[in-house]
């Protein structure tokens, strides 16, 4: 077992919560990457997790940030990026969720996010989540400002297998009122001739989703989620075929 984190956090993030890609990208489509990676400073011991499971699905959404920053080059479209795990603080829930620091995901309990001080879950927030959102705002905001089209574009993968259980889509659209652009997308998709979901593998939730009901619906910009199955990212091959699938319905 490795050993248990600090019980504070202070001075730990030194790298930067997120990276922007092409700024001054000309698409009306904005990306976001909120699960792109799975880094964990070192001195919180992979949350007490073994290697495997820290580079498993859990702690990141494995070839989403290959994606994007594909599709970012492909439609010159500004992406957002996250820089730290998920199973640090998850940027796709709001703070009031259960599961925003995991203590367990999926088969995996998460040892060093059970009986976190006060102080450790606020530098999360402070220095991980709060700077995020800032960011994605400011982008929303100057675009508005400037009465740019807007679509807002969440980027996911996800696991084959749930819980023991086969998925069997090879990609999916979530969204919530979005539903013209989603649907649209999902049956551009769908003339490939695979299972797509409509709403699947997950579905929106705004007690449990941040990107899509906050800074989508709530300010009235068509907002996606896209997640597409990560056995289908784990080549550049993979990547690239994704990104010609999706390109054109974005």
């Amino acid at each position: 077992m490795s050993p248990m984190p600090p019980s504070t956090e202070a001075g730990l993030y030194q790298r930067p919560p997120f990276e922007l890609v092409n700024p001054h990208g000309t698409s009306p489509v904005l990306l976001v990457c909120e699960h792109a990676s799975r880094y964990i400073p070192e001195e919180l011991a992979q949350l007490g997790l073994d290697d495997a499971a820290a580079a498993e699905h859990i702690a990141w959404d494995i070839g989403a940030l290959e994606l994007a920053r594909e599709l970012s080059a492909r439609l010159d479209a500004t992406l957002l990026v996250a820089n730290y795990s998920r199973l640090l603080i998850d940027l796709n829930r709001p703070l009031s969720a259960p599961d925003a620091i995991p203590e367990h995901s999926e088969i995996y309990p998460i040892p060093g996010n059970r009986n976190l001080s006060a102080a450790a879950r606020q530098e999360r927030v402070t220095r991980l989540f709060e700077p995020f959102h800032q960011q994605l705002s400011a982008l929303l905001d100057a675009r508005q400002d400037a009465a740019r089209p807007t679509r807002l574009v969440g980027v996911h993968s996800f696991t084959p297998c749930y819980r023991g259980e086969p998925r069997p889509w090879v990609a999916g659209v979530l969204y919530a009122k979005a539903a013209a652009y989603a649907r649209r997308m999902v049956d551009g998709l769908r003339q490939g001739g695979e299972e797509i979901g409509d709403n699947q593998p997950y579905v929106i939730d705004p007690l449990e989703d941040m990107t899509v009901p906050v800074h989508g619906d709530e300010r009235g910009v068509d907002a996606v989620l896209i997640e597409i199955r990560n056995d289908g990212l784990r080549t550049p091959q993979g990547v690239e075929a994704w990104a010609t699938r999706l390109a054109p319905w974005l």
